[in-house]
């Protein structure tokens, strides 16, 4: 995970509701395993986590999640195709350096695939930017030489990404500290989630 500590994630809940009960599910870079932990509890998933740092799979094996070391950048291949409900890419799409290989393999190994990203659109960090630095906020700690983020994105250039790449968002919810915004969520909301299918 590269943001919020996952015991404090405001977007656990609206990908819980997002969840059909008993669903299988895929958490890339599932960090903890907070989130599938999360989901057995509130919606009785079965699910598996990948993940490539040491700590994190012990993390997650102490939370009782089934963890697979492996290297996201390297694709999916290790799974069968439409093998998943749900693929969830929670926090880490920005820290992703192919963003388009891995909405496709998403697409290919799940039904459905859920993101999470922290909204470079919203009105703070332009503000920072404004002022001549780059944003660091609660959803983007990290200073600019020590970032793991490479491909920060705002409402708007996520949305044109699924258009010019034949992904239909099915859901969005953006919000702050929290908090469902509607009014101009691309400038008052801090953490976009995404529900989305292959186009047909």
């Amino acid at each position: 995970m590269t943001a919020l500590q996952s015991n404090q994630r405001a977007d656990f809940a609206t990908i819980s509701q997002w969840i059909k009960p008993g669903a299988k599910v895929l958490d890339l870079g599932c960090g903890d395993g907070a989130l599938l932990k999360y989901l057995k509890t509130t919606r009785n998933i079965r699910g598996y986590g990948v993940e490539i740092e040491d700590a994190n799979i012990l993390a997650s094996v102490k939370n009782g999640v089934n963890v697979i070391q492996m290297d996201l950048e390297a694709g999916l291949s290790g799974f069968e195709s439409h093998s998943f409900d749900y693929v969830i890419l929670s926090q880490t799409l920005q820290a992703i350096e192919h963003t388009e290989r891995i909405v496709r393999e998403m697409l290919r190994v799940g039904k459905e695939g859920i993101v999470t990203f922290p909204n470079f659109g919203y009105w703070h960090h332009r503000l920072q930017v404004i002022q001549g630095r780059m944003p660091v906020s609660e959803n983007l700690p990290y200073q600019w030489f020590d970032t793991p983020n490479i491909h920060l994105c705002t409402l708007k250039d996520f949305e044109s990404f699924c258009h010019e790449h034949g992904v239909h968002i099915l859901e969005r919810t953006v919000m702050h500290e929290g908090k469902t915004i509607n009014f101009l969520p691309n400038l008052f909301g801090n953490l976009a989630v995404y529900r989305f299918e292959q186009q047909s």
